[in-house]
Formats: structure tokens, C-alpha cells, sequence
């Protein structure tokens, strides 16, 4: 989707915005003596973009000026007298990417497709994308050759008439320094008072004229919900229209995840009386419901497109309420949950006395052996790829979907394919990413990056005319979390404790005691069910080149019967989902995705 375009006549720098987007206040355009801004999404507050944009051309269109990024879900383009910049906030939601040759810049985009020619596709992005869902969609490459991304909290600067200056990690300041501490001790109260305010600044930042909520009976979800339900979240006298978004199953084991959401309801009314639930009814949804329109259409290929049949049902029923932004609590498990990497940093000092009680509290706590605690979080991050290699040989069992874990190369991934492009290389970039060198550091990084139905927001942000936002993935959130050291968040039998304590107030004490959720596993089964065999034709009727010369289709045709019968894990599951994706969304890859709606000029041509 092309939310802005910057272009160049007659060597003067042309920008322009969609229309219909710029009307629902998806983008952002202000001008000043400095020059020129067009922001996609929210800069500060999202009540305030014409400010938050104002503030960031002020800030940035100073001769040599370098400031922090601001806080925001954004891309923006400035054009100011002496340069060009291209930037996005480090939580990178919203993509932005430029063509680039011989150091000339000739377009820059919201949309790869928009930039990309069809003849030339990138193949070592291609095995970047089927290592994992992680670090893909924030690593340079795009599925276009001579296309490339603007990554998360990255300042691009360019000439007046395009030349390619410098790229530069934007400074984000020292509040997310992991040594700068500030939790009471190791008490959990203090760590809670601090997450809770984090939250509730992340929470009053995103609410907007007309607000809705995703809401599911669990902690996460309601705690959000509830923050915005409160005066002090959005910093006034009484909450703004609160709509109460939530999926109902009347049958089927989700079914029994109703009591806890009619309580959260209650809960959340009894602090907004206006609020409105809105209860959509998902019992007939299946995964892979519309595949090929979810996977086809989205502008790069999208791991979790056979998830957004649930999401985009809710986001109809949100604009059909005139919503401007829709919450939710994507991101809390990883985010705020004890961080279980930290018996690496023991390992790695030679602790290891301590490392042995802590990985016994870890296994207690997740009813798991000790060996299966060091071997996930102090032995894997230090030899990935070694130890899923060695785990495939051990669970294969002549089985396609066996022992694939992360990175392992699918079976049906060509061994030629995979060694002419770079598939080692990627897997390799991929570990480093998740892991890093130091992984409980990297677990945080890598997390922000987890929050599947992003590309869907994205994709249907035009019809739907509001973005999604996870205040869990706040970057003030992200740096209480990182400061607080492990002894203030971990209780063993007690996930994400500093949480609960947090928002002990207000949680429902039905919510607040709940370990578990039950997971979305009855919508994948049913949908593969239903799709299979539609999703088999689909593989062998693919006539774009490129699927022939990556997949082994017979092969990933047998993985779906395989996932079909429930051989596998959730590991093996995505790397198939991903590869489906990919055909569909090469399939779908023709001259017609180029259509846009109307635009608006920002800037002109001299």
C-alpha cells in the first residue's frame, strides 16, 4: 500500500500523499521556513499528529541538527532546503523503503511493489524470509533488487536531487540503557510501580478520539483496555469514546475463554460506563479463510496471513464504528514476562552457582527438567544452528515436518536454491538476531518483532482508516523492562508477575490469578481441515518461475497432509505457513497491484 511517494522533476524533489488517507489522518503533511514534512502514522501523541509532525520538521529541519528520534508509530519524509531525510521509529510499523542505483535515489515509497520491478526479484530475501518471521521484514533487503528499507530508528539523509549522503542509526537516547536500574531494590513492588507507569504513559499516548480496545479475557488485552478506560491514561477529566472489541466463540474450546472476557467487560465498564462492547462473532472463522487475498495482496509476503481471517473481522466491526486506532496486548509475554536469557549472562561471567539455583527456580516454575532450562536458554543461544541440526537428525523420524525448528532448511526448500542464495548466510544473521551476543538483551530486540497482525493493519489501513498500536511495545516499556534486573520480575509458577503486580488494582482478581489462555490451535486444525486440499492445488498449480526453482513442491505438499494428521510443532507449522504464503504471494505478484488511489501533492516540482 502507497501512502506517500517522493519523486524527482526536473531535479527538484516531488511529494506526494494519498488522498483518502491524508483525509482519515493516516498521513500527516505540515510545512514550515525549514521545509516540508508527510508523516505516515503518529509522532508523540495521536491526538496530536499536526503537532507531533510540526515538532519532528522543527526538530530535524535544522542545518546539521541530529536529535533523538521521537517516541511514535511513523514514517516520515522531510524535504527540507539543504536536504532529504527518510526515518522511521525504532518499533518500525509502518515500512518505508527507497530505489536506490549507483548512489541516486529515484523514488521513495510506503509500498516495495510501488518501487520494484516484477523481472527482478531479490532471491537471497527470499531466504531470509524462510529462516524465520523475525529479523526479515527489519533487515535491509526487500523482495525487489535495487529496493531497500529504511529500517527501524534509522535516519536516511539525501541530496536536494537524490544522491544518497549517509545512513545512520538514529539516537534514541540513554533511557533504554539496561545498567541504569532505578527499580526499589529488588522488591517487586518497585519494578511494578515503575512498569505501571511506563504503561500508562504508552497507553495515554495512543488514545485517540475514538478508541477501541481489543479485548480477550486475558491480562494482557484487559490491562490495556482498563488503562484506557481511566481518566489519568489519557490525561483528562473523563475517558474518550471506548469501543470494547472483542471475538466470540459460542462453541469449541475458545468457548471457554467467555467467562473471563464477560468479566473483563464488567470490569472495564465499571471505570468507563459509556464504554461499548462490541462483540463480533468469530465461531465460523478458520485460518487460511480467503488465503490467497490475505497472502497475495499484502506488499511483501506475510508469515501469518492464514491468522488474518480472525483479525480483519475484528477490524471491520472497529471501522464500522468510526474508530481512529485500535489497542491491543501483543507483545506482553515476551515483553514483560521474567526474562529467561539471563542464565546466559550467568553462564557467561562463570556464575555458575548461581546459574544452577536459578535454572532450578526456571524449572520448577514451567514444570520442566533442569536440562531442558540450560539446554533452551544458556546451550541453544550458543550454538543454534548446531543444535537444531542436531535435533532434526534425532526427531526426523521420515517425517517432512520432524525436528524443523527455527532456522533448520525446510525439506522442501531446494538444497541448490538454498546454497546459491545464501540460505546458511541468512540462517546464520537470523540466530545472531535472535540471540545476539548477548540474549537477554536481544530477546527484547528481537520480540518487538513478534506482533503478527502488523502487515494486516498495514494492509488495510486505507479501508479501515486506523492503524494498530501495542502499547506493550512502547520504547519507554521496552527500557523499564531492560533496567529491571531479573530478581525484581521473577516468581517461579507465576508468569509475567510484575504485571499482575503492577495492575493489582484493577484486575479482575478471576484475570489477574489466570496462568494460562487457551491457544488459537481449534482455528489452524479446522482451517486446514476446510483448506488443505485447496491450499495442495494451489502449490501445484503455481506457474510463477520462481516457485518451481525454490520449492520442491511435492515435498511441501506433503508437509500440509503431515500438519493436516498434527505432525509437528508450532516451530515446523510457521515454516510451512511462511512457504505457502510465498507462493501465493508470488502467484498474486502482476502489474496490477500497481493501481493506487488518488494523491495529493505536497511538495511540486520547479
Amino acid at each position: 500500500m502507497e501512502a506517500l511517494r517522493l519523486e524527482w522533476a526536473g531535479g527538484a524533489p516531488k511529494l506526494r500523499a494519498t488522498e483518502a488517507m491524508a483525509r482519515q489522518g493516516l498521513v500527516t503533511t505540515v510545512s514550515s521556513r525549514a521545509g516540508t514534512a508527510a508523516v505516515v502514522g503518529w509522532v508523540g501523541s495521536v491526538r496530536d499528529r499536526v503537532a507531533g509532525a510540526r515538532g519532528l520538521l522543527d526538530d530535524f529541519g535544522r542545518p546539521g541538527a541530529a536529535p533523538p528520534l521521537p517516541t511514535g508509530d511513523y514514517a516520515a519524509v522531510l524535504v527540507c532546503r539543504d536536504r532529504i531525510l527518510l526515518m522511521r521509529d525504532e518499533q518500525a510499523r509502518i515500512p518505508l523503503f527507497f530505489r536506490e542505483s549507483g548512489g541516486q535515489v529515484s523514488a521513495v515509497s510506503t509500498s516495495a511493489r510501488r518501487l520494484g520491478d516484477f523481472d527482478e526479484l531479490e532471491r537471497r530475501y527470499f531466504c531470509r524470509y524462510l529462516t524465520g518471521n523475525m529479523a526479515q521484514p527489519h533487515s535491509e533487503l526487500t523482495p525487489f533488487a535495487g529496493v531497500h528499507r529504511v529500517l527501524g530508528g534509522e535516519v536516511v539523509e539525501l541530496s536536494v536531487t537524490g544522491q544518497l549522503r549517509r545512513r545512520a542509526p538514529g539516537s534514541a537516547g540513554r533511557a533504554d540503557d539496561p545498567r541504569e536500574s532505578t527499580a526499589d531494590g529488588l522488591r517487586p513492588d518497585g519494578a511494578a510501580k515503575e512498569l505501571r507507569l511506563a504503561l500508562e504513559q504508552a497507553v495515554g499516548r495512543r488514545v485517540g478520539a475514538m478508541t477501541a480496545c481489543h479485548v480477550s479475557g486475558g491480562t494482557d488485552s484487559t490491562s490495556i483496555a482498563l488503562l484506557a478506560a481511566r481518566p489519568t491514561a489519557a490525561g483528562q477529566d473523563s475517558p474518550r469514546d471506548l469501543v470494547l472489541l472483542a471475538g466470540r466463540f459460542g462453541t469449541g474450546e475458545l468457548a471457554g475463554e467467555q467467562p473471563y472476557l464477560d468479566e473483563a467487560m464488567k470490569e472495564i465498564r465499571r471505570h468507563a460506563p459509556g464504554a461499548r462492547p462490541v462483540l463480533v462473532d468469530v465461531g465460523d472463522v478458520a485460518d487460511f479463510d480467503d488465503f490467497q487475498d490475505h497472502a497475495g495482496d499484502a506488499d511483501e509476503p506475510h508469515t501469518h496471513a492464514f491468522r488474518a481471517p480472525f483479525w480483519s473481522r475484528l477490524h471491520a466491526a472497529a471501522a464500522e464504528q468510526g474508530c481512529d486506532i485500535l489497542l491491543t496486548g501483543c507483545g506482553a509475554d515476551p515483553m514483560v514476562d521474567a526474562n529467561p536469557f539471563h542464565l546466559h549472562r550467568l553462564a557467561r561471567t562463570g556464575q555458575l552457582r548461581h546459574l544452577t539455583k536459578q535454572a532450578r527456580a526456571w524449572a520448577a516454575g514451567s514444570e520442566r527438567g533442569v536440562r531442558d532450562v540450560v539446554r533452551d536458554y544458556v546451550m541453544q543461544p550458543a550454538l543454534p544452528l548446531t543444535a537444531e541440526r542436531i535435533t532434526a537428525l534425532v526427531r526426523r523420524r521420515g517425517t517432512v515436518l520432524g525436528g524443523l525448528g527455527s532456522f533448520t532448511r525446510p525439506r522442501w526448500l531446494r538444497s541448490g536454491f538454498a546454497r546459491a542464495h545464501g540460505y546458511r548466510e541468512a540462517g546464520i544473521a537470523e540466530s545472531r538476531f535472535v540471540f545476539g551476543r548477548r540474549p537477554e538483551q536481544a530477546l527484547f530486540e528481537a520480540a518487538n518483532y513478534l506482533a503478527a497482525p502488523d502487515p494486516l493493519s498495514w494492509r488495510r489501513a486505507r479501508q479501515d482508516g486506523f492503524f494498530l498500536s501495542h502499547p506493550f511495545l512502547d520504547r519507554e516499556v521496552i527500557a523499564t523492562m531492560r533496567r529491571l534486573p531479573p530478581e525484581a520480575t521473577f516468581r517461579p509458577g507465576r508468569p509475567k508477575a510484575v504485571l499482575r503486580e503492577a495492575m493489582a488494582d484493577l484486575l479482575p482478581s478471576r484475570i489477574r490469578g489466570r496462568a494460562v489462555k487457551v491457544p488459537f490451535d481449534e482455528l489452524y486444525a479446522r482451517g486446514l481441515r476446510t483448506h488443505g486440499d485447496e491450499l495442495i492445488d494451489l502449490c501445484r498449480s503455481a506457474r510463477h518461475p520462481l516457485v518451481a526453482e525454490m520449492f520442491d513442491v511435492e515435498t511441501l505438499c506433503r508437509a500440509v497432509r503431515e500438519a493436516q494428521l498434527g505432525i509437528g510443532d508450532a516451530y515446523a507449522w510457521d515454516r510451512m505457513n511462511s512457504s505457502l504464503a510465498l507462493v501465493v504471494w508470488l502467484e498474486r505478484l502482476d502489474r496490477r497491484s500497481r493501481a493506487v488511489g488518488a494523491e495529493m501533492p505536497v511538495t511540486a516540482g520547479s
